[in-house]
């Protein structure tokens, strides 16, 4: 396989005014609406931050798997969705690792798998391959107009068990793992202990981090060691 990349970030809320609480601290473009989401209950808005994506969803049934999410723990990281040049090889790894794929699809533009979250740990992983790979179905047609500037560059994930999940990841993305850490080619994530199993952290570059904390305040939110709580998840910034 070769490079791996985080290409975007999914929070499950309880209402789109996450969406734009999120949008207005981080200073995002228009957001995409992706009527596709709702063969999974789902609502969405899906930013574009560089050539990557902040997502938040919201289920329209409790019954909904994002329903269901909210329902155990509460608003939070749902979904990492991550860009490889090889879905097929990606397939049979999981398949050989018997991590249940519980969702495909095969367009002329992108193939994407995603991955059962009892499988894998913490959080539905999707791995997907975009063909142009610079091009990104999922962040609807006019993304490259209406990105931000910044990127995504990690994620925090607390379980019970950093060394396993974090090879588990490794595994099914074709990738290493070091010490509960697994290097991505423009990202990190980071497997830390926790009570709670689910995406907790998401780090942000943006140009100014300070303009960042004043529209966040102006939202009634803090700003502490540089990280901002929305949706459940701690926004992580930096320049």
């Amino acid at each position: 396989m070769g490079q791996v990349r985080l290409r975007q970030v999914v929070i499950a809320a309880q209402s789109l005014g996450v969406a734009d609480t999120l949008a207005a601290v981080l200073g995002l473009g228009d957001g995409f609406l992706d009527p596709g989401v709702a063969e999974f209950g789902l609502v969405n808005r899906v930013y574009a931050l560089g050539d990557q994506f902040l997502e938040v969803v919201v289920p329209t049934a409790l019954t909904a798997p994002a329903g269901r999410f909210i329902a155990r723990g509460g608003e939070g990281g749902y979904m990492a969705i991550f860009q490889t040049d090889d879905l097929a090889a990606a397939r049979v790894r999981a398949d050989a690792l018997k991590i249940r794929r519980v969702w495909n699809i095969d367009l002329p533009d992108i193939s994407a798998s995603h991955l059962h979250p009892a499988d894998v740990g913490a959080a539905i992983v999707s791995i997907d391959e975009a063909r142009p790979a610079a091009s990104w179905r999922w962040g609807g047609p006019d993304w490259q107009k209406n990105a931000a500037p910044g990127r995504l560059t990690g994620a925090v994930i607390h379980t019970a068990s950093p060394d396993l999940m974090a090879t588990r990841w490794a595994e099914a993305l074709g990738v290493k793992a070091t010490g509960g850490q697994v290097e991505l080619s423009d990202a990190k994530l980071e497997f830390r202990p926790g009570t709670q199993e689910r995406i907790v952290k998401f780090l942000v570059s943006v140009p100014d981090v300070g303009a960042a904390a004043v529209r966040a305040a102006r939202r009634g939110l803090d700003v502490v060691d540089n990280e901002v709580r929305i949706g459940g998840v701690a926004i992580v910034l930096a320049e």
